[in-house]
């Protein structure tokens, strides 16, 4: 149990700002075994966001509290993921060959195609959940388990990216190299349940007995942007991963919002 519990702060270390207690020291080891605790560090940046989203809307207004509740999505990871998914638009949009990919990535500045993809999918978020939080009456135990779903859910999906595929930087480039080494089968059981609970809450709760439909599109995005990663650049980077994350959350409001549109 300690070393389970070393595991979870230090994937709350790496993947949030949240603090940690001092004790838990960083270890590159620990950082890949903890991989599986990353739909769990999802889940708890989604009830965030959520109680941010009912605590907003009661001292102003529902869409107040869900831009809100995007900042304190944002806020608690340090827009880790979004970085990620910027950098990728940036190098997949101006790069033409793998070594030209793999330096726009490294960049630290944001370009066009990021400025332009990252103002896209925060737009298309607010958007997707304004029109969720119609369709449910703005009951926000159904809103805060949506969201704690679709973080949980759309960072299980870079578990089955590190387990599957290689990493495309070499030597000692990048920080997240600590986090894909060692990904074996009991990182993947254990990001599956810490999806699968927060997502059969939410079919609880919202009466939806075919939640599992919201799960079929993200999964398809990841199959096909891991291949076109792999083409490219020959596997992935943490960056790939942060995209991955970004479209995956995205995809799944967008299959929750079709679902109840027509149940």
């Amino acid at each position: 149990m300690k070393q389970q519990l070393t595991l979870f702060f230090t994937a709350l270390q790496f993947y949030t700002r949240i603090p940690v207690p001092g004790r838990v020291l960083y270890k590159p080891e620990n950082l890949s075994l903890a991989t599986g605790y990353l739909p769990l560090i999802g889940c708890l940046v989604g009830l965030i966001s959520g109680l941010t989203w009912l605590t907003g809307a009661q001292l102003a207004t529902i869409p107040i509290g869900l831009v809100l509740s995007m900042i304190a999505s944002v806020l608690t990871t340090g827009a880790f993921h979004e970085d990620g998914f910027a950098d990728v638009c940036d190098g997949f949009g101006g790069g033409w060959t793998r070594d030209k990919i793999m330096e726009i990535m490294k960049d630290s500045r944001v370009g066009t195609y990021g400025s332009v993809g990252l103002m896209s999918v925060l737009a298309l978020k607010f958007l997707l959940l304004d029109s969720l939080a119609l369709q449910r009456e703005n009951n926000f135990t159904i809103l805060t388990a949506t969201l704690a779903s679709a973080h949980a859910w759309s960072r299980l999906m870079p578990v089955f990216v590190i387990f599957t595929q290689p990493y495309a930087r070499v030597g000692l480039e990048s920080k997240a190299k600590a986090a894909t080494q060692m990904v074996g089968w009991t990182s993947i059981a254990t990001g599956c349940l810490f999806a699968l609970i927060p997502l059969i809450l939410l079919g609880w709760v919202s009466q939806t007995p075919f939640i599992w439909i919201c799960c079929i599109l993200p999964a398809i995005i990841t199959f096909a942007l891991t291949r076109y990663f792999k083409k490219w650049i020959g596997g992935y980077t943490g960056d790939c991963l942060g995209a991955i994350q970004q479209t995956s959350e995205v995809t799944f409001y967008l299959s929750l919002t079709a679902l109840w549109k027509f149940i």
